[in-house]
Order: C-alpha cells, then sequence, then structure tokens
C-alpha cells in the first residue's frame, strides 16, 4: 500500500473532522433556542452517540468481509445530506432524530478509516501509524470549532451548517478519487463476545468508556461555563480548537513514545492528567484559566490516546481490524452516550460547576479499575 492510501485517506478525515467540528460548540446553544433543557441537550448528544454504539460493531465486521471503501463513501454521501437537514430542524425532537442518524452514518466513516489504517501498519510501528492518523482526526475536529464560532459570529447558524455539507462533499470527493480498497483479510472478522475475550480489548474498552466520558463533559459543557463567564462563540471555539489542536500536534511524538516505551503506563499517565483537569476547572475564573485547562487535557489525551490505538491495532490482527476498531469506537460511543445525559442531569439539580468535579472523580477511580485489567495481559506485536 503506497503513500497515496494514506495520504488521501488523511486529508478525507480530516476535511470530515471540520465539518463535523464547526457544529460542536454551537449545538448546544442551538438547542437551547429550541427549547432545550439540560436533559434534553444530553440527550441530542447522545443520540449520536447511541446511533454510532449500535452501528459500528456490525459495520466493523462487514468491513472485514466486504472491504473497507464501500462503507465509508456510502457514510460521506450520507453526511453531506444530513448536514443541509440540520438547517430544517425546527424543534428538539427533529433536531435529535438528525442527529440520531448522523451518528448512523459516522459509524461507516471514523472506524472503518481507522481499520483501514491498521491494515497498512507494520509491526511494531503501530503507534507511530495510528498517532499519525490521528492528527487528521483531532487537527480536523480543533480547527472546527474555532472556525464555526468565528462563521456563526459572522454569518448566522444555518451558514454553519452549509460549511458542514462542503466539508464533508469535499472529504466525499477525495475518497473516491485517491483512495484504493486496503489490502484487509476478509477471513478475520469477530463477534463483539469474541473481541471482549482478549484481554487487551477489555481493558482498552473500558479505558475508551472512560475516557470518552471526560470528553462528552468537557466538549459538551465547557462551552455552558465558558457562556456564564460571559466568552463570545469566537472564544468558545477557541476553548475547544485548543485542546483538540495540542492533542493533534502532539499525536505523532507520543506515537512513537508508545512504539517504545510502556503503554500502559502513558494511558495512565494521560488519564491522570485529564482527571485533574476536570476537576480543576470549576476553580478558574476567566478566559486565560480555561485555555489552561484546554491546553492541559489535550496534553493529556494526547500522551494516552496513541496507545491506545496502538494496542487495539495489535489486537487486530488477529480479531479482524473492523471488528476491534468498532468495538473500540463503540466504547467511546457508550462513553459519550452516558456523559451528557449525566452530566445534564447534575447540571440541571446540582449545578454546572458539579459537572466536571463528578467527572474527574469517576475518571480517577476508573484508572484503578483499568490497572487491574490490563496488568495480567501480555502485550507483543507480534
Amino acid at each position: 500500500m503506497d503513500n497515496r492510501a494514506f495520504n488521501g485517506l488523511f486529508i478525507s478525515v480530516f476535511s470530515t473532522m471540520i465539518g463535523l467540528g464547526v457544529v460542536v460548540p454551537l449545538l448546544p446553544f442551538y438547542a437551547e433556542s429550541l427549547g432545550a433543557t439540560g436533559i434534553w441537550i444530553g440527550a441530542i448528544f447522545s443520540g449520536f452517540s447511541l446511533s454510532r454504539a449500535i452501528f459500528m460493531p456490525i459495520i466493523g465486521k462487514l468491513s472485514d468481509k466486504k472491504g473497507r471503501k464501500i462503507f465509508i463513501v456510502v457514510g460521506l454521501v450520507t453526511y453531506t445530506i444530513l448536514s443541509l437537514a440540520y438547517i430544517l430542524a425546527n424543534s428538539v425532537y427533529t433536531l435529535t432524530v438528525v442527529r440520531i442518524i448522523h451518528g448512523a452514518a459516522s459509524a461507516m466513516v471514523i472506524p472503518v478509516a481507522m481499520a483501514y489504517i491498521a491494515d497498512i501498519s507494520p509491526e511494531g510501528e503501530e503507534g507511530r501509524y495510528m498517532g499519525t492518523f490521528m492528527i487528521s482526526l483531532l487537527l480536523g475536529m480543533g480547527l472546527g470549532p474555532l472556525l464555526g464560532g468565528i462563521l456563526k459570529d459572522l454569518f448566522g447558524m444555518n451558514f454553519v451548517f452549509l460549511t458542514m455539507a462542503l466539508f464533508s462533499a469535499t472529504s466525499l470527493t477525495i475518497c473516491l478519487l485517491f483512495l484504493p480498497e486496503s489490502r484487509y483479510r476478509k477471513s478475520e472478522a469477530s463477534t463483539l463476545k469474541q473481541i471482549l475475550k482478549s484481554g487487551i480489548m477489555k481493558a482498552i474498552i473500558f479505558f475508551r468508556i472512560m475516557n470518552a466520558y471526560s470528553q462528552g463533559t468537557f466538549i459538551v459543557f465547557l462551552p455552558l461555563v465558558a457562556s456564564a463567564y460571559g466568552l463570545s462563540s469566537g472564544q468558545t471555539g477557541l476553548l475547544i480548537s485548543a485542546s483538540l489542536l495540542t492533542s493533534a500536534f502532539s499525536q505523532r511524538f507520543f506515537g512513537r513514545v508508545a512504539d517504545v516505551y510502556n503503554k500502559t503506563l502513558l494511558i495512565l499517565t494521560g488519564s491522570l492528567l485529564i482527571a485533574v483537569t476536570l476537576i480543576i476547572i470549576p476553580n478558574t475564573n476567566g478566559f486565560s484559566y480555561l485555555i489552561l485547562a484546554s491546553l492541559l487535557f489535550g496534553i493529556g489525551n494526547a500522551i494516552a490516546l496513541p496507545s491506545a490505538a496502538a494496542l487495539v491495532t495489535i489486537a487486530g490482527r488477529e480479531l479482524g481490524q473492523g471488528s476491534a476498531m468498532g468495538a473500540f469506537n463503540t466504547a467511546m460511543s457508550i462513553g459519550m452516550i452516558t456523559a451528557p445525559v449525566i452530566s445534564g442531569a447534575i447540571m440541571d439539580f446540582i449545578g454546572l460547576h458539579f459537572v466536571f468535579i463528578f467527572s474527574g472523580i469517576v475518571c480517577l477511580i476508573s484508572l484503578l479499575l483499568f490497572w487491574i485489567l490490563i496488568s495480567n495481559v501480555e502485550i507483543t506485536s507480534h
């Protein structure tokens, strides 16, 4: 597989994630304008993740049998159409439906793209390949919120949705023109039950749920903290972008580190930094402190995620990369489902600041459980 395939998928996913990212920090406010409460905001975000969680194991297994490219293309076609559907959503209920369908389309793109990269990752270089590829995810998501906030301030929310459609269409075009089919092995496809029997996958799935729970809390509810301090949409977008861009630009470095040093220790270190950051967010009192918190959160993810993705790639050589990456991303969706709903309820009944304290404590407790699961697992690239 030549560099053309890697580069084509990298650029396509980068464009896709910018399109998704432009609406992320603005969607809570858009939902509020339609009458959404904190719990409804959580439901709107969780609907996206719920449909992803349902479809990703199915799509991942099918991509092990049928190939990767067809699912990526169909997902991007759906992305483009649904970007325009957001404009037509005139109630909390229709917005939730659009998000649910959007989540199903997402199940065909990112997990299958990660399986594609895993297919071409040489043994012993899993961290470098996955870390480099994840730059496209995080850089796109990092630039997206900043761009979205600026466009919203200048042209309004509908223009933001049109921008999302444009980036999705661009991703589709790149994929059709430059992405060949990957050299996957049709015989390798595992059920979720088989995946959960793997010691590596069991531990990493737990980690990914924990990690996504913290990310869901941060991304969905940090904009509301920013709003309470009177920050503009542009400043709010910058907060989310600071975290994601910091993580993006550090991915390749920590991917290389993961190929040399203990991946478990890196996951634990990054997760500890994330937990501490969440706990200190309620004690911030302005834009400069929130930027610092965003940077620390991004560094924590940069340390942990390449190692986790590398471990999934190693396990995927036995289980099927589509099946393994589908399970890995399903775990992320489970965390994204639970975080907005639980955090939304905490916001409504206790207060916004307790959302971050609770999430940080959950993350700290989860570190011990992850260590117990991973401590007796033998990890090898072969």
